[in-house]
């Protein structure tokens, strides 16, 4: 049995943050489902947003992402983070983030590039030229996996918070979770004073998705079985420019392509944007993305274009040489023919219910990032908001925790399957992962109806009955353990979009097509679906 001062489930932006704040006073173990770089921070390619120009401020990024959020973004949350900005980026620079450097135009921060996405008014993205994410990443790995205080627990997957009222208390509390070992193929115990989920998001719970096979909702699902409240769920981004090519899994085509002059036409070469939006393709995510899926709809496209090949070829090289390269491994020159694109199931706006210092409804478990609800994205995120909130949170979270006394966990029962046994046919988990994602598609997509939303929520309830059957009477694997905290996900997703009878951000409803006078967010408790 393994015990630690703080347990962090998640290996991305949120969970190397709040480790390297914590390292050097608390012994921490970062907990991880694949591999320590294997989490979703590093498959971001935009950048982060910050206020760093002198011409930008504060006061605009808010309200450029209030705009995006369709009005639903917490103004508290907001403020906190945007205010936080500058610091935070600061943070990643001083720890060695090789952004890309330009001091020839007017518009940089110490000599760093800044970039516009689409939804900013202003040249705001610090980036790692198109690869923003993996670089961040590289850079704060190298120093999570050389820091005597943190332990990294690879191929790990939690199961189940270890929770108070588990062990017979009246009061609840998280102290640690229970742990399976993919490579032993058993569950272990981990104590702890601390608990942080930073799992990431639930693009999984969707057939197309530009999010790597890891985000299966486990923190959401986790949190919601320990009491946690979750709010906005509804609001799944699709990002309009997923790569459209059999060969391409889940390759994302930056935001950064349109915000540097990229068009969006149809197999004709038609530009189509202008006609649905003033902002034309610089439009937030949720109107391009209904965009597109309106105009494939209506032409039976199997995707539309990207066009980026009017620009030199040195500035396309230099500005996107991860797309350039690998769309020219796949046959397709971005320098001289425009980039297929569909959208994709990108982001999870909503999430567990957390205050400023992140912590959730349970005491002693707290929730950064993607597996969170600060309330800073409101009804749509704004592009590159999202690692921005992980460090000034993630940051806010460990102060926090330093703050604390270190209660020690009481004593905990190990993992019992003695009642259980081998499975006997593990190719029901296989159909029903794959049943589920599609229907997720087809009735909890980018365009919802009533009826829709009934089916979904009839085929999870089904799904869900299997599910606990074979959970209960065998032994647990990966894929059962994703596939449970998936379907449990998706119940949510559901649950919530079936509460908002409105159209907003990106939750629309052909039978709600207009918006309500009021933002309003929707929180759902554990108690008001009657299981826990």
């Amino acid at each position: 049995m393994r015990q630690f001062d703080v347990l962090i489930v998640g290996s991305g932006l949120g969970g190397m943050t709040i480790a390297l704040h914590l390292a050097d006073k608390l012994k921490v173990g970062l907990v991880t489902k694949r591999q320590l770089r294997d989490g979703g921070s590093g498959w971001a390619q935009g950048g982060i947003a910050g206020v760093l120009d002198t011409q930008d401020s504060v006061e605009l990024h808010i309200k450029d992402t209030f705009v995006a959020g369709a009005g639903l973004c917490d103004a508290d949350a907001t403020r906190f983070i945007i205010e936080h900005s500058k610091e935070a980026i600061d943070w990643l620079i001083a720890m060695g983030v090789p952004f890309t450097k330009d001091d020839s135009g007017d518009i940089n921060y110490h000599g760093f590039h800044l970039t516009r996405e689409g939804g900013h008014s202003h040249r705001r993205i610090i980036h790692a030229a198109d690869a923003t994410g993996a670089a961040v990443i590289e850079t704060l790995a190298t120093k999570v996996a050389a820091h005597p205080n943190i332990t990294v627990l690879e191929n790990h997957i939690a199961l189940d918070l270890i929770t108070a009222k588990k062990l017979g208390d009246a009061e609840q509390r998280a102290w640690g979770a229970y742990v399976y070992n993919i490579d032993t193929d058993k569950v272990e115990t981990i104590r702890a004073s601390h608990t942080v989920l930073a799992t990431g998001g639930a693009g999984k719970v969707y057939l197309y998705t530009s999010n790597p096979d890891v985000a299966t909702g486990d923190g959401i699902a986790i949190g919601w079985r320990a009491g946690c409240r979750v709010s906005n769920m509804e609001f799944i981004q699709f990002h309009p420019t997923c790569l459209y090519h059999p060969d391409a899994k889940s390759f994302l085509i930056t935001e950064a392509v349109r915000g540097e002059g990229g068009i969006l036409r149809l197999p004709d070469g038609t530009r189509f944007m202008p006609q649905h939006d003033e902002r034309a393709e610089l439009a937030p995510r949720d109107v391009v993305a209904r965009a597109i899926d309106f105009e494939m709809k209506k032409g039976g496209y199997d995707c539309v274009y990207l066009d980026i090949s009017y620009k030199p070829a040195r500035f396309v090289k230099e500005h996107f040489p991860t797309i350039y390269q690998r769309c020219l491994e796949l046959g397709i020159d971005i320098t001289k023919e425009p980039i297929p694109v569909v959208p994709a199931a990108h982001y999870t706006c909503g999430g567990l219910v957390v205050d400023l210092k992140s912590q959730t409804d349970v005491p002693g478990l707290y929730a950064v990032g993607e597996v969170a609800c600060t309330g800073l994205h409101g009804a749509n995120r704004l592009a590159s908001n999202s690692l921005l909130e992980c460090m000034v949170l993630g940051k806010a979270a460990a102060e926090d925790i330093l703050r604390q006394t270190g209660a020690q966990p009481p004593k905990v029962p190990e993992w019992d399957e003695s009642q259980v046994t081998d499975p006997d046919e593990e190719v029901v988990i296989s159909h029903n992962w794959d049943e589920l994602r599609r229907f997720m598609w087809d009735y909890v997509g980018i365009v919802r109806t009533n009826k829709r939303l009934e089916r979904a929520l009839h085929r999870i309830q089904l799904l869900q009955s299997e599910i606990h059957e074979y959970y209960s009477n065998f032994r647990v694997g990966n894929d059962l353990i994703e596939l449970r905290n998936l379907v449990t996900t998706a119940e949510l997703i559901v649950r919530c979009a079936m509460a908002r009878k409105e159209s907003r951000g990106l939750h629309y409803s052909r039978d709600y097509p207009g918006m309500l006078p009021a933002a309003e967010p929707t929180v759902l408790a554990p108690t008001t679906t009657g299981k826990q």
